[in-house]
Formats: structure tokens, C-alpha cells, sequence
């Protein structure tokens, strides 16, 4: 009879203790619940409620003790869910964050699908469609500028991308006010191929115009100088433009992708950026596979996405057929350009 009271109250003993310990992980539950992966739960409702990053859904914020008032800023589904009573029951704090990386450009370089390579990260969330703050609603301000990001839980990474800035004279000037210490992405590409593939985009929507070659060439001519007015020849000669977010932003601070490479080995480039985020490296060749029709690698099915997914129809194109002697005119033209690219980014991009 001794021997069972004895091992009654050290019964008692244990669950008072462990009623003691709760309330102290509560207490201070942001490290608990991240640690104990609740977070990670969190982001994987994020992800089967919100595959396009719609604009309701709040950050979680963890908050216990007594006397903590609930902040609430609209209904999201979380708030009408019957399978989470538990966090209805805790403080939630929607934030918007100003983003602290940006992918700037190129258009047509290949940022559709480093966006969407990266946001497979459970760290990064991203804007879906392009918010063109910096160049097109500077004027409305920050808040304005906020309220078009994702909410983000605590530690992730808030980003942006559109391809415009890079070759924009006045944003370098205005990312730096808005954050010094941006971090900024570009996706480079064979700036022929490049001025082609923007071409194509083009001329998909306006079948009226010109031809390449009388469009790239002063006079209508292939026989005429390189027109450098003309926006898709502009935009290749990457060095003036990098020289502009140099005045304000140091080499550290901006990292290069290949667009050739992210095609061709889409794991290596996406763990390079993974590392200049400062990001675990979680994205490898596991989430990949290469779409032979398209020519493109898609991204396979995972926890958060029923399905295989790849890049819309209007990505892997077929371009129209250029003249073998002006594509060797116009790489004439970037050939220098290129080199003084390579030179200041300390990255040969191998280019023909």
C-alpha cells in the first residue's frame, strides 16, 4: 500500500511539473512552437490555402501569458476553420513587410522562373504578379508599396520582382532610400537570345510589326549600324545599366544568375541564391524535373502543390528564324560589352 501511495504522488509530481514547463513554453511560445515545428505546419496551410500568394492571409504570431491582447486585422481562413481552434485561441498579428530582396531583372532573362523556383523555399515569400513600385507608383508611397507583399511569419524573407528596374535611370536611387541594405537579384542571358526572346513576346501580341532584323538595324537595314534606341537591343548591353546600381549598391549585395543555367541545371543555380539569401539549402534536384516538349525545367510535385507544375505557354516558345549573319553582327556588337560585364562581375557567363 506504502509502495503505491509512494508512486502516486510522484505521479502527481511529474504532471505538476510538466504543467509547470507549458506554461513556461507558452510564455515565450514564438521559439517553442518554431522549434517544436509548428511553424512549419503554418506554412504548408499557407501553401494549400494560398498557392498564388493571395493577399489575406495574416503572419502568426505566437503570443501567451496573461493579459496579451489579440490584434486582429480581417478573416482569413484560419479564422473559420473548425481544425484550428488552437489558433483562434492565440493572438494573430497580420504583418506586411517591405520586401528586403528584390529580383530586378532582366525581362526575358529568366525571372518567372527563379521566382518560382525560390518561393518552393518555406523562408521566402514572394509577391505573385510584378508590383512596379519603384517605377510606375512611387508616388503612392510605402504603405502602398507594403500592402501590395505578402504576409510573412517572423524570419522570412519578403520579395519582389520586376524585371524593369534594372535598366530604370531613377531606381537604383530609390531602392537604396527605401533599404541600403537590399538585396538585389539578377537573371542575365545571352543578349542576343535575350533581345530575340523579348522580340517574340512582342510580336506574338502585334503580328503587324517589322521583322527582327529591320527593327535591330538602323534604316531598316542588316547593313545599317545597331540600334542601341531600340528596347530589346537597350537592355543586352547589361554593363550600363549594372554601372547605375553600382553607384549606390557594393558587388556583395547583388547576385548573378545565368538564365542558360538555370535552365540546364536549375539546382546549382537556385542553391547559389539560396546561399546569397542567407537561406538553409532546401531546394535541390529532388524538386526539379526537365519538360522535353517545352524545353524547360518544371517543378514536381510536392507537399504543397497536388501536382507537377511548369512555367505557362508563354515560356520555352519557338523563336522565329534570324538570319545566321545578323546574329553574328549583333554579337559582334555586345562582344565588348560582354567582356566588361564579365570583368566587374568576376562571372564568365560564356556567351558566344
Amino acid at each position: 500500500m506504502f509502495h503505491q501511495l509512494k508512486l502516486f504522488v510522484l505521479c502527481v509530481a511529474f504532471c505538476a511539473f510538466i504543467v509547470c514547463l507549458s506554461v513556461i513554453f507558452l510564455s515565450n511560445s514564438d521559439a517553442f512552437f518554431v522549434k517544436n515545428g509548428i511553424r512549419q505546419h503554418l506554412e504548408q496551410i499557407y501553401k494549400h490555402h494560398d498557392l498564388k500568394e493571395s493577399y489575406s492571409l495574416p503572419l502568426i504570431r505566437w503570443r501567451g501569458g496573461p493579459g496579451n491582447k489579440v490584434v486582429e486585422s480581417g478573416r482569413s481562413f484560419l479564422d473559420q476553420s473548425p481544425k484550428y481552434p488552437f489558433l483562434r485561441q492565440q493572438g494573430l498579428l497580420p504583418a506586411r513587410k517591405l520586401p528586403n530582396a528584390l529580383l530586378i531583372g532582366v525581362k526575358k532573362g529568366g525571372t518567372r522562373a527563379l521566382l518560382e523556383f525560390i518561393r518552393l523555399h518555406p523562408d521566402v515569400r514572394a509577391a505573385g504578379s510584378e508590383v512596379h513600385f519603384f517605377d510606375r507608383h512611387y508616388a503612392k508611397g510605402y504603405d502602398w508599396y507594403r500592402q501590395n507583399m505578402p504576409p510573412t511569419l517572423e524570419g522570412q524573407i519578403t520579395m519582389e520582382k520586376t524585371p524593369s528596374y534594372f535598366v530604370m535611370r531613377e531606381v537604383p536611387q530609390r531602392v537604396y532610400q527605401m533599404n541600403p541594405a537590399m538585396k538585389l537579384l539578377v537573371v542575365v542571358r545571352d543578349p542576343v537570345t535575350r533581345a530575340i526572346s523579348d522580340y517574340t513576346q512582342v510580336v506574338s501580341k502585334n503580328v503587324s510589326l517589322p521583322k527582327f532584323e529591320d527593327l535591330a538595324f538602323r534604316n531598316g537595314s542588316q547593313f545599317g549600324l545597331v540600334d542601341t534606341t531600340w528596347i530589346p537591343i537597350k537592355i543586352g548591353v547589361y554593363i550600363r545599366h549594372l554601372e547605375r546600381w553600382l553607384k549606390y549598391f557594393p558587388l556583395k549585395q547583388i547576385h548573378f544568375v545565368s538564365g542558360e543555367r538555370l535552365i540546364v541545371d536549375p539546382a546549382a543555380e537556385i542553391s547559389n541564391v539560396q546561399e546569397f539569401l542567407g537561406l538553409k539549402v532546401i531546394i535541390s534536384e529532388k524538386h526539379f524535373y526537365f519538360n522535353t516538349t517545352k524545353g524547360f525545367p518544371c517543378l514536381k510535385k510536392s507537399e504543397g502543390q497536388s501536382s507537377h507544375h511548369c512555367l505557362g505557354k508563354t515560356k520555352g516558345r519557338s523563336h522565329p528564324l534570324i538570319d545566321n549573319e545578323v546574329i553574328e553582327r549583333l554579337r559582334e556588337f555586345y562582344r565588348p560589352f560582354n567582356a566588361r560585364f564579365y570583368q566587374v562581375t568576376g562571372v564568365n557567363f560564356g556567351w558566344p
